[in-house]
């Protein structure tokens, strides 16, 4: 099976963490409004999932959307959770920690896109 996000064992331990203290979480990747195109990352409920997000999978046990027309550009590439030292958007649960995540990504392989091309398109939130 070929994944469409995954995430870094550092982030993960984040996550972990973060729920822990605020329960279940979702990940956005946002747009480009407050903070560029960071993840975002919410209690679970406290973000609204509609129509035009793509659940993209999970990652730390955790639903990780992008918008459609963001999908449109980017669903040749894998996205990467990660986390790295710095403050990010006030929005999101980990900009308290002094820590903010980041997307990092990589092409799909050409074997990999011939999977994806078979598989069924992603489901859509809302």
């Amino acid at each position: 099976m070929v994944e469409r996000v995954e995430i870094t064992e550092a982030a993960a331990t984040l996550v972990a963490r973060l729920a822990a203290q605020h329960g279940p979480l979702l990940f956005h990747q946002s747009g480009g409004c407050c903070d560029g195109s960071a993840p975002m990352c919410y209690p679970a409920g406290e973000f609204r999932v509609g129509p035009q997000d793509v659940l993209l999978g999970s990652v730390a046990g955790c639903p990780f959307y992008i918008g459609a027309a963001q999908f449109e550009y980017w669903q040749h590439t894998q996205l990467i959770l990660d986390v790295v030292p710095g403050r990010g958007a006030g929005f999101s649960v980990e900009a308290p920690e002094g820590v903010r995540f980041l997307t990092r990504s990589r092409l799909f392989t050409d074997a990999e896109m011939v999977v994806l091309a078979a598989a069924r398109p992603p489901e859509r939130g809302g």
